[in-house]
């Protein structure tokens, strides 16, 4: 009989590390695309993230009395960190961000076991405590950087000095640096009875989803079809959860254009194309089996779009994981392939 070790199970030859660095590498050119848009902060969420991250890897190994070097040195946590910070605004306070990533860390993954064992997807586990902890603070997205919005940036020293002491520069209110979201102005403005016509004539739109927002998301799709290119993932889940997005807005869309945006906006906003190609595709959390892996990504796909358009939060992608990670098992059992022929006990 052989014993099976825990997930992930790769069928490439590279070993983890190597996967994982591919993951860091494939997000860099969106890394770049989110400064440009929206300031560094990004970049200081990042390191407050992997610190605690590690910080948080380093403790849990010790208190298990497990290889510290070997887990440190797969760089999950570093992906973990990565992940929760670019679902966060610029201007998210490092407390905040530390809570998020020490929670993903210690409480998601490590409590289940460490990597290989977790049930839930340790970064959207995280993002979702300190959304739903701290919804006040996640709702401060700055402006785009676009030439004809009115509205401030902060300065290197102005976003460092706010994401480490709560306090921004003397003469600057947070009306003249953030507004809503693409996502949040069409749920806010749909219930106030207008139109998406009316919705889209604002500035923040582009020509799908919101202006900057369009651009990080081609980014984050092209390290993501490297990855597939690379097969550091399959396209099993990312088609399927696209494709139940984009079926469900489209079903809507065509029933009501007025009142539904179209798959356009529900692709180009949020974290839809991060979901697909680098949440999702989580190898541990996510179904095992080629037809499980369809049906767990349509199910985020089609989750996303029922909580963005029905739900209390503008984007439904954290929920909509985390609920289907729980169906893992039995889809996984229901979709086994079937096996041909008995093996014979040796002992018989």
């Amino acid at each position: 009989m052989l014993a099976a070790g825990s997930a992930p199970h790769l069928l490439s030859q590279d070993p983890v590390p190597v996967m994982m660095r591919r993951v860091i590498y494939s997000l860099m050119p969106a890394l770049c695309a989110f400064v440009w848009f929206f300031g560094v902060g990004i970049i200081l969420n990042i390191t407050v993230a992997a610190v605690f991250a590690i910080l948080a890897e380093y403790v849990c190994l010790k208190l298990r009395r497990r290889p510290v070097r070997m887990f440190i040195d797969d760089y999950s946590a570093v992906v973990t960190a990565l992940l929760i910070a670019f679902c966060l605004p610029p201007l998210t306070p490092w407390w905040i961000t530390a809570i998020g990533a020490v929670f993903a860390i210690a409480f998601a993954k490590h409590l289940y076991g460490g990597i290989g064992y977790n049930i839930f997807n340790p970064a959207m586990a995280g993002y979702l405590l300190i959304l739903i902890s701290f919804p006040e603070d996640l709702a401060r997205w700055p402006s785009p950087r676009i030439g004809d919005l009115d509205y401030e940036s902060l300065s290197l020293l102005g976003t460092l000095r706010y994401t480490l002491t709560g306090s921004l520069p003397e003469g600057v209110v947070f009306d003249a640096l953030t507004r809503a979201t693409p996502l949040d102005t069409v749920k806010v403005e749909l219930g106030m009875m207008r139109t998406m016509g009316e919705i889209r004539a604002n500035p923040l739109f582009g020509d799908f989803g919101g202006r900057g927002w369009e651009w990080i998301a081609n980014f984050i799709a092209l390290g993501g079809f490297w990855l597939l290119y690379r097969g550091v993932i399959r396209w099993h889940i990312p088609v399927a959860m696209l494709g139940g997005l984009l079926g469900m807005a489209f079903i809507f869309y065509v029933i009501d254009s007025a009142t539904h945006p179209s798959p356009g906006f529900h692709l180009f906003s949020g974290a839809s194309v991060l979901c697909a190609f680098y949440i999702a595709t989580d190898p541990v959390s996510a179904a095992t089996t080629n037809l499980g892996r369809l049906i767990y990504g349509a199910g985020i796909g089609v989750l996303t779009y029922l909580l963005r358009t029905w739900g209390s939060y503008p984007d439904g992608v954290a929920f909509a994981v985390l609920l289907m990670n729980m169906a893992v098992p039995i889809i996984d059992r229901y979709t086994r392939p079937r096996v041909y022929g008995r093996a014979k006990r040796l002992d018989a």
